[in-house]
């Protein structure tokens, strides 16, 4: 479980298809302390460490994960929010994230408004049943507020900060981003089919 409050920008240091993809990630964390078997966010997406050492972990990403995410067109160098798990009293200072991602959205054009940056984005139908108007939302692993939904397009608002410390910087229109929806919104839809059937 995240909470969407990225911690570290960490860029790939290498990258290997393996039947599955074996990906080194360099950070500014002290990665020899965490555990094996640990979760960490890479830009939104859930991955098992296998590997460490001071200042790189290895992560081994599915054919699966693959398919659904951004995964298939890192290559070295390319950058990633990072998050590691939460842990048992940390702050909650976004929302509950997974790190399971439903799938792709477009960037579909970025305006500065003042020292922010307003990101209109296109998701499938599919995803966008499950978006809401000041709900959450998170896009490469950042926990987001939605501030306008129209059918399958939705905008956010980038502060000065986020865009700062994290990919988003390195955003641009006609790039894709990992989607995940909000957990409670999933439920919610999920109940609501459910009573219909």
């Amino acid at each position: 479980m995240f909470t969407g409050i990225i911690t570290s920008v960490g860029i790939i240091k290498s990258i290997f298809d393996e039947g599955d993809l074996r990906v080194c990630v360099n950070c500014d964390w002290d990665c020899s302390k965490i555990i094996l078997g640990s979760s960490v966010a890479c830009a939104g997406v859930c991955l098992t460490v296998v590997e460490s050492n001071k200042d790189s972990f290895f992560v081994n990403v599915s054919k699966e994960t693959i398919a659904k995410t951004t995964v298939g067109k890192w290559e070295k160098g390319t950058k990633l929010n990072l998050e590691p798990a939460l842990r048992v009293g940390d702050e909650l200072g976004g929302h509950m994230v997974s790190g399971h991602v439903d799938g792709l959205a477009e960037i579909m054009a970025i305006t500065p408004v003042g020292k922010s940056h307003e990101v209109w984005l296109g998701c499938p139908n599919s995803i966008a049943v499950f978006l809401a108007e000041k709900g959450s939302v998170t896009l490469d692993g950042v926990s987001l507020t939605l501030n306008v939904v129209k059918e399958n397009s939705f905008s956010v608002n980038i502060i000065e900060h986020t865009w700062d410390v994290t990919c988003w910087h390195l955003m641009k229109p006609g790039m894709k981003m990992n989607i995940e929806v909000d957990l409670i919104a999933r439920y919610v839809a999920r109940i609501t089919n459910f009573n219909k059937e």
